[in-house]
């Protein structure tokens, strides 16, 4: 029995009533059986006082894991695409058209919402893949504090919302697009599921690339600047790259895009205010486009020569928003998970 036990278990005389004859052995009242060890169970606790893009860090880089994450991101982006893609023109070729998917040049609302639910789906992906390649909860991928902030994301909204609508209306004017004979039904359809699925399908790339991609990437950095260079850089070189787009003015565009959206994630220490900047941006010119019956598939459209230098004025907006969140944050710094949360990020034994 060692000494630290005995402190914890100390003898108790028994009582007078109870006491054994002169001269008889006493022996020592019987001991609780000891707890068994094992380790803990379920997700990892997020580490406390930690930035946005640290949360998985280790004592281990874990590079391989980190791309492996990275890879199935993408790897799902696509495969959700196509799947649904093929459901849409399956559907649509039942009803007498022919999508883009299988070679048509009609935008039906079915393509349409295939082409966004795909990405929405990104939310609940992300989600699995940090659970199951780093053992923490999906839902941290909100914020610092593992819950979606309805006040940040209403206070941005209220904030930002005028004006990129503004921006937007002066932007359709530099942007080449055709009028097409469009029902009152179809656009009605368009009007409503972008409503309804745009702001998803934007926050689907925050979740994947500002989220999961952005922390994953934070996690290969000793220090806390290495780690936020290679976060900024490779979530937005790969968010530039899914777009699969030639075009030099669009590429720049995505890429400003990119890091205005994880420094403003980063300062605000969640995805609320990124995907607020990324739905306004989406649904705006969804909508501008169906009310003015544009064509919708000159936006399908990403080769050479497709983009012009207009395209630097919404990547300038974003980057001074981006400075402006910032500056706003300079005294208080970029949020952190809080003080008092678990600090044993790896199973331990109890």
């Amino acid at each position: 029995m060692s000494t630290d036990d005995d402190h914890r278990f100390p003898y108790q005389p028994p009582r007078p009533a109870d006491s054994p004859a002169h001269g008889a052995a006493r022996t020592a009242p019987p001991r609780p059986p000891a707890a068994p060890e094992q380790g803990r169970r379920g997700p990892r606790p997020v580490p406390p006082d930690t930035e946005y893009h640290r949360v998985l860090a280790g004592e281990k880089r874990r590079i391989g894991r980190g791309v492996l994450a990275i890879a199935l991101v993408v790897v799902g982006l696509y495969a959700s695409n196509i799947v649904l893609a093929v459901l849409a023109a399956l559907a649509d070729s039942a009803l007498g058209h022919t999508n883009p998917t299988f070679g048509g040049t009609e935008y039906t609302v079915l393509f349409h919402i295939g082409n966004l639910l795909s990405v929405a789906l990104l939310i609940p992906w992300s989600m699995v893949v940090q659970r199951w390649l780093y053992g923490v909860r999906g839902a941290s991928l909100h914020s610092v504090l593992s819950r979606f902030r309805f006040d940040v994301f209403g206070r941005a909204l209220l904030v930002i919302g005028p004006l990129w609508l503004l921006l937007s209306l002066v932007g359709i004017q530099f942007l080449p697009y055709e009028q097409a004979q469009q029902s009152a039904g179809y656009l009605l359809g368009l009007f409503a599921s972008t409503l309804v699925l745009a702001p998803l399908q934007s926050a689907g790339e925050e979740y994947g690339f500002r989220g999961l991609v952005f922390r994953v990437a934070g996690s290969w950095g000793r220090g806390p600047r290495t780690a936020l260079f290679l976060g900024v850089l490779v979530s937005s070189v790969v968010f530039t790259l899914v777009h699969l787009s030639a075009d030099l003015w669009f590429n720049v565009w995505c890429f400003s895009l990119a890091v205005a959206l994880a420094l403003i994630t980063w300062r605000t220490g969640g995805l609320e205010v990124a995907s607020v900047i990324h739905a306004l941006n989406n649904t705006l010119t969804f909508l501008i486009l169906t009310v003015l019956h544009a064509d919708q598939n000159a936006g399908l459209e990403r080769s050479a020569g497709t983009g012009s230098p207009t395209l630097l004025i919404p990547s300038a907006t974003v980057l001074v928003i981006a400075a402006a969140v910032w500056l706003g944050t300079r005294r208080s710094g970029p949020a952190t998970t809080p003080a008092g949360a678990p600090t044993d990020r790896f199973p331990t034994a109890q």
